[in-house]
């Protein structure tokens, strides 16, 4: 008997759908948590793409990189991945925004 209940268990967590409705019934505090450790990822793959940038620009200045290709590759990376996290702060405080203007 206990068999078929570890089967069946194991079968559940196997099941997308299940796992989801599972991810569903998580706490408000699981939630901020997994948004701010995805934010927080975010935010340092684009300080690292700068950092990147900004020591790329600094080895072509000082003649140890000769290939302005790969410098300007990096620095166009470093460049858009900014762009893009200014846009998704950007819709993310019209978002709140809309929030705020509704009325309850």
């Amino acid at each position: 008997m206990n068999d078929s209940i570890i089967g069946s268990a194991e079968a559940v967590r196997q099941n997308p759908a299940v796992n989801q409705q599972e991810q569903n019934r998580r706490t408000p505090a699981q939630a901020q948590e997994s948004f701010k450790n995805a934010l927080n990822d975010a935010i340092t793959q684009v300080n690292n793409r700068q950092i990147e940038s900004n020591e790329m620009t600094s080895k072509l200045a000082s003649g140890e990189v000769e290939n302005l290709h790969e410098v300007m590759v990096a620095a166009e990376k470093a460049s858009v991945t900014l762009q893009t996290t200014v846009e998704v702060r950007n819709k993310a405080l019209e978002a709140y925004q809309e929030v705020m203007r509704m009325q309850v």
